[in-house]
């Protein structure tokens, strides 16, 4: 891609976000835009979506032009207390603005939680802790297993996915007791 259609792409953003597509601003019956209802998006989703990592303001521009809803909204607002300088900030300090706006600090934490070493009850009761908080990162009993799983130390993380547990306790219990068994191993090696 060359910068020249890099901004070719962001001007057709920044015009069917202002417009009706075609560049005209009314709002005739017969010339509406379909609008479509957009669902909540947490930092999550948005991880999911593997986005680019840039450097830079060049991304800044394009990734605000994507923007739907309040978070359009919300951007705009940006751009009027900013002024020109709000296309100017890194992709990092957008990145941060967007994360303080839209993903409480529990959620962040939780998704980026890690066992450290070996010290499964340590992570085990933070987990248990952020769970309480952001019930909507792990809405159901599946959700919450399968993340306490997938941030497990890989020397057990494959026996207790291979159990397939159902439920969050039984988790727990045999995490710990795989951890209890590879120490007592390792300790009389």
């Amino acid at each position: 891609m060359t910068p020249k259609s890099v901004q070719a792409m962001i001007d057709q953003a920044l015009l069917r976000n202002s417009t009706n597509g075609d560049g005209s601003h009314n709002s005739h019956e017969d010339n509406r835009r379909n609008v479509q209802t957009a669902r909540p998006c947490f930092y999550a989703d948005f991880m999911k979506c593997h986005p680019l990592n840039f450097k830079g303001t060049e991304g800044v521009k394009f990734a605000t032009c994507t923007l739907l809803g309040a978070a359009l909204t919300w951007w705009n607002s940006q751009i009027r207390f900013l002024g020109p300088d709000a296309y100017s900030m890194t992709w990092e300090v957008l990145k941060k603005k967007i994360i303080d706006k839209y993903c409480p600090q529990g959620e962040i934490e939780l998704w980026n939680l890690k066992v450290k070493g070996n010290d499964v009850p340590t992570y085990t009761k933070r987990f248990q802790e952020l769970t309480l908080i952001c019930t909507k990162l792990v809405a159901n009993g599946t959700k919450k297993v399968d993340k306490y799983i997938n941030i497990l130390p890989n020397n057990i993380y494959g026996n207790v996915k291979s159990a397939r547990p159902k439920m969050l306790d039984e988790t727990i219990e045999l995490a710990n007791d795989l951890m209890d068994q590879k120490l007592r191993t390792y300790a009389k090696k």
